[in-house]
């Protein structure tokens, strides 16, 4: 059923933005889904032009708001463990370059998120071996260049503790059992050395899109800090 498309863009941008939040926060559901459902729940069969939508920053502050408001007593902890595990899995890539990009960066990470690291190196074939070396089962898809450049090999796997084979990734793996209730899903975009180049830049609104180890490792400790 078609609607009427309301006369004031910034109200609708508004409205969108805040039924794809309660999504993205409740249901896990990616941006791009949550964008096209909410505003098919606002507008019904109503084709909307881009200007009339909001942008992934926009309702990225409306989940923050969201989950402050709904989910304040329990996703701090669960955004800890994530990056937790983001920086185990790191540490262990450390040769492979590895940034951490979405939600568990950007602070907006559930019990429905997973964990995506970039991995910009010169061969994905090492990555791959590296992991079967140490036993990890994953399976091979592609995902979308974050220029824009085509497609990059993604390598993906529920990680329950058995990577790395350290205590430290045990005691993890326990804790997350205990908060979480089931596995994370954890995914390597594998992308050529030369992609570095620039691709840690911050966007018009200074926030960066990736971040390396350190730099998580300054977000866990400035979280534990009550910064």
């Amino acid at each position: 059923m078609s609607r009427r498309m309301p006369s004031d863009p910034i109200r609708l941008r508004e409205e969108i933005a805040q039924a794809a939040a309660r999504m993205i926060a409740e249901d896990g559901a990616d941006y791009a889904t949550a964008k096209r459902k909410a505003a098919r729940q606002i507008l019904g069969d109503v084709r909307v032009a881009g200007e009339w939508l909001p942008d992934n920053e926009m309702i990225e502050d409306e989940v923050r708001a969201y989950q402050a408001l709904f989910h304040g007593d329990h996703q701090p902890r669960i955004l800890a463990l994530m990056r937790q595990l983001a920086l185990l899995a790191m540490d262990d890539l450390a040769a492979f370059r590895p940034y951490l990009v979405g939600a568990v960066l950007n602070g907006t990470a559930t019990e429905h998120s997973d964990v995506y690291i970039q991995c910009f190196c010169d061969s994905p074939k090492d990555v791959a071996l590296h992991l079967l070396n140490a036993g990890v089962d994953f399976d091979t898809s592609e995902s979308r260049h974050f220029a824009g450049r085509g497609d990059v090999e993604t390598l993906s796997f529920l990680w329950r503790g058995q990577w790395p084979a350290t205590r430290e990734a045990r005691t993890l793996a326990g804790e997350v059992r205990a908060t979480l209730g089931a596995p994370v899903g954890i995914h390597l975009a594998l992308y050529d050395a030369d992609d570095a180049r620039g691709a840690v830049k911050a966007d018009a609104s200074g926030r960066v899109a990736r971040a390396d180890a350190d730099a998580v490792r300054t977000l866990i400790a400035s979280t534990d800090a009550g910064e």
